[in-house]
């Protein structure tokens, strides 16, 4: 496992179609050592503060080996960090990391805690209106870590993994229930048996249950 970028960058208003958006998902790569806090690396910022950013979702993550599949899509090659993603990584895919996974950057500590969740930016970023739907539905949405301890990173931090969650419960199949098969009633429960996962999600999750089991 190796980070190959961080990305930073502060909400900007952009014109899209003749409208004014405010919106965080611009980042770029930075060179220097950044302090990371409980909700967020330094230098960084979010726009719309009820669905992104919070101790939930401190640092986006997004696996670089996607980008050859979005760029082949696409027919043209893709800025860094063309997802917003704080940390851009190899050898950790969905299908690879559990939610509660636990891992250290240098001295920083984190846990995966959700799956992202792509929002209408990203396909305004990628000039795609179908953006935002494909990546749902390739399971290719990166995802979220806590900070379990603060401390600074660098882009040469090394990363490894410090603790494996008992569950099992990969983002991968956690998007897969969450997008795919929806009305998996013993799936949805594991999903929910891990404590680590998100309140958004817990939420989501708990909801969706209630209406099956009604």
């Amino acid at each position: 496992m190796q980070i190959t970028s961080i990305n930073v960058g502060l909400p900007q208003i952009i014109t899209y179609q003749g409208k004014e958006l405010t919106t965080g998902i611009y980042k770029r790569p930075v060179s220097s050592s950044l302090f990371v806090s409980k909700v967020q690396i330094d230098g960084d910022g979010q726009a719309d503060l009820t669905v992104h950013g919070g101790v939930d979702k401190a640092i986006c993550v997004y696996p670089e080996e996607h980008y050859a599949y979005w760029e082949n899509l696409r027919g043209h090659s893709l800025d860094a960090a063309t997802f917003g993603e704080n940390l851009t990584v190899l050898g950790l895919q969905e299908h690879e990391v559990c939610i509660g996974d636990q891992f250290a950057i240098d001295e920083v500590i984190v846990q995966v805690s959700q799956p992202r969740q792509p929002c209408h930016k990203l396909a305004k970023r990628m000039d795609w209106p179908e953006a935002t739907l494909h990546v749902q539905e390739t399971g290719y949405t990166g995802y979220y870590f806590r900070v379990l301890k603060e401390g600074y990173i660098s882009p040469d931090s090394k990363m490894k993994l410090m603790a494996r969650d008992a569950a099992g419960v990969t983002v991968a199949f956690a998007n897969r229930i969450k997008y795919h098969d929806k009305f998996n009633i013993d799936a949805i429960k594991r999903v929910l048996s891990v404590d680590a996962l998100s309140a958004s999600w817990k939420q989501s999750f708990r909801k969706r249950l209630a209406e099956l089991e009604a």
